[in-house]
């Protein structure tokens, strides 16, 4: 007898739709699907007891065929392919023909459709699998969808249905997702009569957001737009103060269907590396177009994965577009507030009373106003401050002490370049600098230092009523001013980046934060954040060079670690050369460290080393030098930073923040925390009612 039997089509509809139809969100997930490929305008969505009870999907697409509607209930019958070349470039969201007789195979179905506006329409309705009325009926066009019972005759798959509402979450989350990814759709979602989402159909995807994580939260997103010759991106993501427990916020849209992707959610996270703390993660919309044979959907029943054929591309575009976008922006959070600092004038200004008492000598010095100007910009020219070269030590010195200022007359003038301290109105003195720092420095370099050798010349001047013609002579004033016409413009440096608030120190909160002030309000720095992002950005500078700044060591230090550990370590010397540390094996648990860069926190050489190793252990399948190169940057940069409770004076203050605004990113440290936060003036005058509006 034979033991091999073909399965007849009801049992078989059944097996298949615990493939398709997991739970009421895949249901409704099959039919609204439909319904976009019907190239429906308006998509309503009504369920009860968390569908299963009903779900029912109207449309207004072009409906179905009164000859084909008991064929679309078939197995694998479908009018979205013919052939087998058709895979390779597949448009539609779905495709398979197994999602009706699925559905119809495990609940009450009824399905009404017509394709014109006549009003002619034909009904259907099936039970269990079985057609029970086929008739005509009266409808506008389009398809209505009415499943009722779901798995009645399926107990035990009804038994294992999870809560109403968690039935409920996974239904709002497809919702909210597949009408984030077709905004041009008017969708309306009701649960036992109440509306959940309600969206217009405009095309305006910041109307949808608006509409499913609400208006405060589309105020903040940022706009990102990328192309390549095989790809398209457009779609929001959040500013980084804007974040969430986990990456249920990213929604990821490829030709108009919603996935999930593995690629597309690590660059999307490797954009926002070190703007996050933590296990926190951004919300995002994604949408990407591209050719149908670049992708391909057929790889999973739910096609909810897909596979990219050039994907390395892809990930590349998506990291450079975000990070451009990020890198427009200030990261500076503050307190939240309904009114804008733009707001028109207020209604009632409380008086204000000068209580300012001039410092000492404030009558008798005028600081000096220069009127040097750049070839392209009418405003003032600004000389920049330079910065000695910065060399973090031992966190326990204080390693942002500013370079020593030197008194003129009692006050105070800023600091001139290092070879300009004996400066004074020797001409021959000046122009001997300026030759040094051309023989010596790039152009950039130099040509700063010479604006501010030149203020600091007409300063003197000013103080010491020398004549300011006896500093430069005819001879200098060329080199000097074409010096300074090749610094860049205003326009130039703030194009790609927005420029970092000009602070000036207050004071300090606690011995943690920093306290300061700009023109558009107040600050807080936390002064650990802060310095360990400048730490950071000098070791991950370092650590790219690491071999020229090692040094060999007189007495080597010892390393132990576990007979299993040491195991490892042996085959991951060669990642501790090129981090440039030379490390030997001594022994079966023993390692001893010939030399390290130089540059290493003074007293946690031992530790940090300890740690690289531990690291490299840790991850030995997925650690590249690039990431070792962070990560010990990292480790040194907390090592080597001051701490909570570290008392600073003004100059050690105001150091700190030119330094943090010189830095690349410094808004936030590398683990993800703020640096800084913003009051504004505007918050600040309302807290104290001198503001009444």
């Amino acid at each position: 007898m034979a033991k091999i039997n073909i399965l007849d089509e009801q049992l078989a509809n059944q097996i298949a739709a615990g493939e398709v139809v997991e739970r009421p969100a895949s249901v409704v997930k099959e039919l609204v699907e439909n319904a976009v490929d019907a190239g429906s305008t308006t998509v309503d969505i009504m369920i009860e007891e968390g569908g299963l009870s009903l779900i029912k999907v109207i449309d207004n697409g072009y409906g179905i065929e009164a000859a084909d509607i008991v064929t679309a209930f078939q197995r694998h019958a479908t009018s979205k392919i013919s052939t087998a070349s058709d895979l390779f470039r597949i448009a539609s969201l779905g495709f398979r023909g197994e999602a009706l007789p699925s559905i119809a195979a495990v609940s009450r179905l009824q399905c009404t459709s017509s394709e014109t506006s006549t009003g002619l329409a034909r009904r259907i309705v099936i039970e269990g699998g079985k057609v029970t009325i086929d008739e005509p009926a009266n409808a506008p066009q389009g398809t209505e969808m009415t499943v009722r019972d779901l798995f009645y005759n399926t107990p035990a798959r009804l038994k294992y249905m999870k809560a109403i509402q968690t039935e409920l979450g996974h239904i709002s989350d497809y919702i909210n997702r597949i009408a984030l990814a077709h905004p041009g759709i008017a969708f309306t979602f009701k649960h036992n009569g109440n509306v959940l989402l309600r969206t217009l159909g405009t095309g305006d995807r910041l109307q949808v957001i608006a509409a499913v994580y609400g208006s405060n939260t589309a105020k903040v997103m940022l706009k990102i737009e990328a192309e390549t010759s095989d790809y398209e991106l457009s779609g929001y993501i959040s500013k980084p103060e804007l974040t969430r427990a986990n990456r249920n916020g990213i929604t990821a849209i490829v030709n108009g269907r919603y996935i999930r992707s593995h690629t597309i959610n690590q660059s999307l996270l490797q954009a926002y590396h070190t703007l996050l703390p933590i296990n926190r993660f951004p919300l995002a919309i994604l949408e990407i177009g591209m050719h149908p044979s670049l992708l391909d959907v057929n790889v999973h029943p739910s096609k909810m994965e897909v596979r990219f054929s050039k994907e390395p591309e892809l990930r590349t575009m998506i990291e450079d577009a975000i990070k451009a976008v990020l890198g427009r922006q200030r990261h500076i959070p503050g307190p939240e507030s309904s009114n804008k600092l733009e707001r028109s004038k207020p209604l009632f200004v409380q008086d204000a009373i000068s209580f300012h008492r001039p410092e000492p000598m404030a009558e008798s010095f005028k600081p000096y106003q220069p009127t040097t100007t750049n070839k392209t910009s009418s405003t003032p020219y600004k000389p920049p401050v330079i910065d000695r070269e910065y060399v973090p030590r031992n966190a326990a010195e204080k390693l942002y002490a500013p370079p020593p200022t030197f008194p003129i007359d009692n006050f105070t003038v800023r600091e001139a370049p290092a070879h300009m301290e004996q400066a004074s109105n020797d001409s021959d003195s000046n122009l001997k600098s300026l030759e040094t720092a051309l023989d010596t420095a790039s152009l950039q370099n130099a040509a700063q230092e010479a604006a501010v050798t030149l203020e600091f010349a007409e300063d003197r001047a000013y103080q010491t009523d020398v004549p300011q013609e006896n500093l430069f002579n005819e001879a200098q004033a060329p080199v000097v001013q074409a010096m300074i016409a090749e610094l860049p413009t205003e326009e130039e440096t703030v194009e790609d980046q927005p420029s970092f608030p000009e602070l000036h120190w207050i004071g300090q909160h606690h011995g943690t934060y920093i306290v300061a002030q700009s023109e558009d309000g107040l600050y807080l720095i936390d002064q650990h954040a802060a310095h360990e992002r400048i730490n950071y950005e000098y070791f991950f500078q370092k650590f790219g060079n690491p071999e020229a700044a090692s040094q060999q060591l007189l007495v080597p230090l010892t390393l132990e670690f576990t007979a299993g550990e040491a195991m490892q370590l042996k085959d991951l010397i060669p990642m501790f050369a090129q981090a440039g540390v030379e490390l030997e094996s001594f022994g079966p648990q023993t390692f001893l460290v010939r030399s390290y860069p130089e540059w290493m926190p003074q007293g946690e050489e031992q530790s940090l080393l300890e740690e690289m190793a531990e690291l490299l252990i840790s991850e030995r399948k997925t650690i590249d030098i690039g990431k070792l190169r962070e990560k010990a940057a990292i480790m040194c940069a907390c090592k080597a930073s001051i701490k909570a409770n570290d008392r600073m004076n003004r100059e050690e203050g105001e150091t700190l923040l030119t330094r943090l605004a010189n830095c690349k990113q410094p808004y936030t440290c590398p683990h993800g925390r703020p640096i800084i936060v913003h009051l504004s003036t505007y918050q600040l005058e309302k807290m104290f009612k001198r503001v009444m509006s």
